[in-house]
C-alpha cells in the first residue's frame, strides 16, 4: 500500500506536539477488537470492495434506495403501548396528530408469553411494559379510529405471534379491510429470543415452523406485509458489541431463509419482505459503520440463494436507540444520548426509527418524555438539513475503513457459525449467548473502573441527585379490568364454536397445516390469546432454558491491584473463615420479563468477587424463588426488576420467605425502580436497593456489609 507522501512530515509534527511520544500511543482498541488509528488517509481505502459504491445499487453499502432521504425521510415509528388497549389507542392518536408516521406496538409481558391476564403467573406483569391483549376485542379497541388500510403497523411479537397476528388480521376484517391492503411488520424473530430477550413459548423446532407458516400465509394473502423483522436490538441491549450484533443478526436471517426454502417457498416470494432491526448505542462511528457493513454482508450472504429479484438481497432496517445507555443518574443527559444515537441511525441509513424517552431508566415513559423523544427525530429531519444529501459520510476515510473492519470481523463469526451447522445449531451449542454475556460482563467491568466513561455515573457526578419529574405508573386495577373483559367475552361467545376451532388448531399443530390460517377461526370465535397458545402448547410443549453465568470475564478486565475488588475478595475470604462457607446469594428474576443482562452480569461479577452465587431460572414466581432460596440455603436473595413489577413481586417474595421459614434470608433489589418507590420497598422489608448505574463493587460492598452485620458481629 502506497504511503501518503506527507505522512512522515505529519508524524514528525504530531510527535513534536506530543513532546516526543509516538503517535502509535494514540491508537485505540475497540471492544470489538478493531484497532482504530488516530489518522486515516485515502491509502487506507485501497482494495476495499465496500468503499466505492453508490446508494440504491448492490451491495447497498450507501443505502438500499437510490435517493434515500432526499426522496423521503425515514419513518418516525415510536414503539409504544401500556396499560389497556383503550389507553394505548388514545396515546397513538395523540402521537399521530403530533407528527408520528407509523405505529409500533409494544405488548405486555403476559401477552408475549402467551398467558391471559387472569393467569396466576402474570399477576405483576399486566399492562406494565406494553399493552395487555387478551382477545380480538382488545385488538379492535387498540386500533379504533385508525384505518388499517392506510396505516403501517409494526408489532413486536415473537412468542405469541400466531394469536396476535391473527387478532390483527381479524380486527382489520371487522374494520372492512381486506388482507391484501394490510401494511406493516411482525417481528416474528424467535431465534434471538433464545439468545437474549427470552419471550419464547415453544421449543426452537416448532417455533421455526411457526415462522415458516406465517411467511407462507402472508406471501399468499398479505403481499404488502413484512413477515419477519430480524432483530439485533435485543442482542445489543444484552451486551453484544457491534460486530457480534451484526454477525448474529445476519446469521439468524440466513437461518430463516433456509427454513422458508425448506418449506418449499421460492426465495423471491418472501425475501423482499424480510426486514431487520438494529440497536444503536453510543459508539457513534462504529454503529454508523455497522449498518453499512450489514447491508454489504446481507447482499453477499443472499447471493448463495441465487435470487432473481434485486430486493431479495437488499437489507432494509428499523433502528431503535439504546435503552441500556440511559442512566438513572442525571437523567436529562439521556436526551443528549438519544439525540446522538438518532443521528447515528440516520447517518447509517435506517428506514425507520424509534427514539427512547429520557426517563426510561427510572420507569415507563410519560407523555412529556415521549413528546421529547418523538420531537428529537422531527427536529433532526426538519432542522438539521441532513436529509438533503444521500449518505453524507460516505467516502470518509475513517468510516469506510471501519465499515470494512466490521465486515471482516463479522464474517469470521458467520464462518464459525456455519462450521457449527448454522445459527440454530450454534444456539444449541450455547456459543452466541455466551459470547454476548461475556461481552456484557467485560463492558460492566470497564465502566466500574472508569475506563469507559458514563457522564453522571462514573465521572462528573452530581453531588446531590434528585428526581424531580413525573414517573408513569400502571395501576394494579388494569389487571382487574382485563379479567372482567375476559369473563364478559367468555360469557357471550359460542363456546362450542370456540372449542371446535381450538381442536382444529391443535390438530394442525399435531398433524400438519398452516398454523396462522388454522388460528383465524378461533380468533373470530373469540378464543383468547392464552387459549390459542395453549392449544399449540399441548402439542409443542413450553420451552425452559438452562440458566448459567460466565465466570472470570468480569474480573479479567481488572488490571493490576484494584483496591475495591481486592478488599471485597479479602472480606469474602474472612466470611468463609468465620462462617465455614462463603456468603451465598440467589440472584432471581421474577415475572415474565426476559431481559437478563443485568442479573446475569451481577451473578457473574459477584462470583468473581468471592460469593457463592446461585442463579434462578427465568420467569419465576415469588413462591418459586422463595422455595429455591430455602433449598439452596442462601444468606441473601437479589431480586432483579426491569418491567415495573417490583411493587407486587418483591414484597410477595419477602412474605413467602417468612411463610416457609426463610424469614432470616435478606432481600435486596436492583434494576429500574423509581426512587419514589424506594420507601415502599424498604417498608416491605427490602434491605438495600441498587439502581441502574450502580458500580458492582459498590453494591457488593453494601451487600457484604449487611451480611457481616448479621453473621459476623
Amino acid at each position: 500500500m502506497a504511503q501518503h507522501p506527507q505522512l512522515p512530515k505529519w508524524t514528525e509534527i504530531a510527535e513534536k506536539q506530543m513532546k516526543g511520544k509516538s503517535v502509535e500511543t494514540l491508537s485505540w482498541m475497540t471492544p470489538e477488537g478493531i484497532k482504530v488509528k488516530p489518522l486515516y488517509t485515502a491509502e487506507d481505502l485501497e482494495g476495499m470492495e465496500s468503499a466505492n459504491t453508490l446508494p440504491g445499487m448492490a451491495p447497498y453499502v450507501r443505502g438500499p434506495m437510490a435517493t434515500m432521504y432526499t426522496g423521503r425521510p425515514w419513518t418516525i415509528r415510536q414503539y409504544a403501548g401500556f396499560s389497556t388497549a383503550k389507553e394505548s389507542n388514545a396515546f397513538y392518536h395523540k402521537a399521530l396528530a403530533a407528527g408520528q408516521k407509523g405505529l409500533s406496538v409494544a405488548f405486555d409481558l403476559a401477552t408475549h408469553r402467551g398467558y391471559d391476564s387472569d393467569h396466576p403467573r402474570v399477576a405483576g406483569d399486566i399492562g406494565k411494559a406494553g399493552v395487555a391483549i387478551d382477545s380480538v376485542e382488545d385488538m379492535k379497541i387498540l386500533f379504533n379510529g385508525i384505518p388499517l388500510d392506510q396505516m403501517s403497523v409494526s408489532m413486536t411479537m415473537n412468542g405469541a405471534v400466531i394469536p396476535i397476528l391473527a387478532g390483527y388480521i381479524v380486527a382489520a376484517e371487522e374494520q372492512g379491510v381486506a388482507h391484501d391492503k394490510l401494511e406493516g411488520t411482525i417481528q416474528n424473530d424467535i431465534l434471538k429470543e433464545y439468545l437474549t430477550r427470552n419471550t419464547y413459548i415453544y421449543p426452537p423446532t416448532p417455533s421455526m415452523r411457526v415462522i415458516s407458516d406465517i411467511m407462507a400465509y402472508c406471501s399468499r394473502e398479505m403481499p404488502k406485509y413484512n413477515t419477519i423483522s430480524i432483530s439485533g436490538y435485543h442482542m445489543m441491549e444484552a451486551g453484544a458489541n457491534s460486530v457480534l450484533q451484526t454477525a448474529f443478526t445476519l446469521a439468524d436471517g440466513v437461518e430463516y431463509v433456509k427454513a422458508a426454502l425448506k418449506s418449499g417457498m421460492d426465495v423471491d416470494t418472501f425475501a423482499p419482505r424480510l426486514s431487520f432491526f438494529f440497536g444503536i448505542g453510543m459508539n457513534f462511528f462504529m454503529d454508523i459503520a455497522m449498518l453499512r457493513a450489514a447491508r454489504f454482508l446481507w447482499y453477499r450472504l443472499m447471493s448463495q440463494f441465487n435470487p432473481k429479484n434485486a430486493k431479495s438481497s437488499m437489507l432494509r432496517t428499523h433502528c431503535q436507540t439504546s435503552g441500556w445507555s440511559l442512566t438513572e443518574q442525571d437523567p436529562h443527559n439521556n436526551i443528549i444520548r438519544t439525540t446522538l444515537e438518532a443521528m447515528t441511525a440516520a447517518l447509517g441509513g435506517t428506514q425507520s426509527l424509534h427514539t427512547n424517552s429520557f426517563d426510561e431508566a427510572i420507569g415507563l415513559p410519560t407523555d412529556f418524555s415521549a413528546r421529547i423523544a418523538r420531537n428529537t427525530q422531527i427536529i433532526i429531519q426538519e432542522e438539521s438539513q441532513i436529509c438533503h444529501v444521500i449518505d453524507p459520510l460516505g467516502g470518509s476515510y475513517y468510516l469506510e475503513s471501519l465499515t470494512n473492519s466490521i465486515i471482516n470481523e463479522s464474517q469470521k463469526i458467520i464462518d464459525e457459525i456455519n462450521e457449527l451447522g448454522g445459527m440454530a445449531k450454534a444456539i444449541e451449542s450455547g456459543m452466541p449467548k455466551m459470547r454476548i454475556e461475556e461481552s456484557a460482563a467485560r463492558k460492566q467491568a470497564r465502566i466500574d473502573q472508569g475506563l469507559d466513561v458514563i457522564v453522571g455515573v462514573n465521572k462528573y457526578k452530581l453531588a446531590n441527585e434528585k428526581i424531580d419529574f413525573e414517573v408513569r405508573e400502571v395501576p394494579a386495577t388494569v389487571r382487574d379490568e382485563q379479567i372482567a373483559r375476559i369473563k364478559e367475552i367468555k360469557a357471550s361467545r359460542d363456546n362450542v364454536a370456540v372449542e371446535r376451532a381450538l381442536a382444529d388448531l391443535t390438530n394442525a399443530a399435531k398433524n400438519g397445516g398452516n398454523l396462522l390460517e388454522a388460528a383465524l377461526p378461533a380468533v373470530r370465535a373469540r378464543a383468547t390469546v392464552g387459549e390459542i397458545s395453549t392449544a399449540m402448547e399441548s402439542v409443542f410443549g413450553r420451552f425452559v432454558a438452562t440458566t448459567r453465568c460466565i465466570s472470570g470475564a468480569y474480573s479479567s478486565e481488572y488490571t493490576g491491584d484494584n483496591n475495591a475488588v481486592t478488599a471485597i475478595k479479602q472480606r469474602t475470604n474472612v466470611f468463609l473463615e468465620k462462617q465455614g462457607r462463603r456468603p451465598r446469594l440467589l440472584v432471581t428474576k421474577m415475572g415474565q420479563d426476559g431481559h437478563d443482562r443485568g442479573f446475569k452480569v451481577v451473578a457473574s461479577a459477584y462470583a468473581d468477587l468471592g460469593f457463592d452465587v446461585d442463579i434462578s431460572p427465568m420467569f419465576q414466581t415469588p413462591e418459586e424463588a422463595a422455595k429455591m432460596a430455602i433449598e439452596n440455603d442462601v444468606h441473601l436473595v437479589g431480586a432483579s426488576s426491569l418491567a415495573a413489577g417490583h411493587k407486587s413481586l418483591i414484597p410477595a417474595l419477602i412474605e413467602e420467605l417468612k411463610k416457609i421459614g426463610g424469614g432470616e434470608i435478606l432481600v435486596v433489589a436492583g434494576g429500574i425502580i423509581p426512587p419514589g418507590d424506594y420507601d415502599f420497598l424498604y417498608k416491605a422489608g427490602v434491605k438495600a436497593i441498587f439502581g441502574p448505574g450502580t458500580p458492582i463493587p459498590e453494591s457488593a460492598d453494601k451487600t457484604l456489609a449487611l451480611l457481616e452485620e448479621k453473621y459476623l458481629q
